[in-house]
């Protein structure tokens, strides 16, 4: 007897291993609404407050103790941000020189006496390339006689001036949270919270941070495709720019901001639309928070479950890929739209097996294409709403033209 096949719009968007469980235990609820004492029950039993310990450190027992294995992770938060370079370091040596008050770190406890850095990576880098004389001091200007000069050629004064200054340090102890997803979330929490001054992080610039696992990890990769560059208006990735991107691509937000590695996460999380709560960017976090538990063959599956859609996605609309149908200039835009990317890709990521009849009738689903834009001028398809029915809406609509344009 062959088998049965399930009717087109019942095929389901294939999922990884580990995906399949993701979203057995619900995330914490949050209530908008209690009383008085709901309220004060909630702040003595001391939920949702950190708890934390200051700690002050002399620079060269603190750049000694960073040579510990394990002591403190640096990782590489700002891959497409500019690194301080040397003037911007030895100013910060010159603050210390002439005791100017330097902010202090914020760290994470992973485990007792093991720490990763959620504020100051650049403070400690700087001050570790000054005590190993990687750091050769220039652009100083109340100090200016220095400049040229490593530490080890320093005045002896002015060697053991500095030598007297401390670094200050927050740790955020892991008390602070039950469970490693709460903790997750806070560390997000306070992250955001200390990225006030200066250029503000995006939300993915702090996933990025945060969350070096094999997701990150895969998105990175992803978002150095060829057909995904050439789709988002990138230019074509090369090795030089792990090291340091052109000026012209860090001028261009989409890339800077990492806008380009957030809408595959967008693909990636909205894949489980059912299961959409805190907003957009509150369900981003929580997919990349429960993406902790990933294995390698629930990466492979989601890497080749992406380039399989991208790629059906292009034979389809080639050069109009991801382009929305502007009504009132009655013609397709010139820059392809995140929120109608959403929908194209996860419509037709539950529609692989069929992506044969798709691409022979893509003339026919361009054409609806047009004509979905024409009857839902409202920005249903270019993401004026994300609420839960919003994101749902574009996705179903976008999937129902697909199967009427096969059956």
């Amino acid at each position: 007897m062959p088998e049965q096949q399930l009717p087109i719009e019942n095929l389901p968007v294939p999922q990884a291993p580990s995906e399949t469980r993701m979203w057995q235990r619900p995330p914490r609820p949050t209530r908008e609404k209690m009383t008085e004492d709901e309220i004060d029950a909630k702040y003595s039993s001391k939920e949702e407050r950190i708890v934390t310990e200051t700690n002050r450190e002399k620079l060269p027992n603190f750049v000694e103790a960073l040579k510990r294995p394990g002591y403190m992770i640096l990782r590489p938060m700002y891959q497409r941000r500019r690194r301080w370079d040397n003037e911007r370091q030895s100013r910060l040596i010159e603050s210390f020189i002439m005791n100017i008050p330097v902010p202090p770190l914020f760290l994470y406890e992973t485990r007792y006496n093991s720490y990763e850095v959620m504020d100051g990576q650049q403070r400690i880098t700087a001050v570790k390339a000054f005590y190993e004389s990687d750091l050769t001091l220039t652009g100083l200007e109340r100090w200016p006689e220095l400049n040229g000069l490593t530490y080890k050629k320093l005045p002896s004064k002015i060697k053991t001036g500095i030598d007297r200054r401390s670094i200050s340090y927050v740790v955020l102890l892991t008390e602070s949270a039950e469970n490693d997803e709460d903790a997750m979330l806070l560390k997000q929490l306070v992250f955001e919270r200390l990225n006030t001054g200066g250029v503000r992080l995006s939300q993915q610039e702090i996933r990025n941070a945060l969350y070096q696992g094999k997701l990150n990890a895969l998105l990175l990769e992803l978002s150095k495709t060829p057909l995904f560059r050439s789709t988002w208006r990138l230019p074509l990735f090369s090795e030089r720019e792990n090291a340091e991107p052109n000026d012209d691509l860090l001028a261009n937000t989409f890339y800077s901001r990492m806008q380009d590695m957030e809408v595959i996460l967008r693909f990636f999380a909205l894949r489980h639309y059912e299961n959409y709560q805190k907003g957009m960017q509150g369900f981003l976090d929580l997919y990349m928070v429960r993406s902790e538990r990933f294995t390698d063959s629930d990466i492979s599956f989601l890497k080749d479950n992406f380039d399989k859609t991208l790629n059906v996605a292009n034979r389809i609309y080639g050069d109009l890929l991801f382009i929305p149908y502007d009504r009132k200039k009655d013609g397709w835009d010139t820059r392809p739209q995140v929120a109608f990317s959403d929908a194209v890709m996860v419509a037709l990521s539950g529609l692989l097996e069929r992506q044969a009849q798709l691409v022979e009738k893509k003339d026919s689903i361009v054409t609806r294409t047009k004509e979905l834009f024409l009857k839902h001028p409202d920005g249903t398809f270019t993401g004026r709403g994300n609420t839960k029915q919003d994101v749902k809406n574009r996705i179903l609509l976008f999937r129902e033209m697909l199967v009427d344009a096969i059956k």
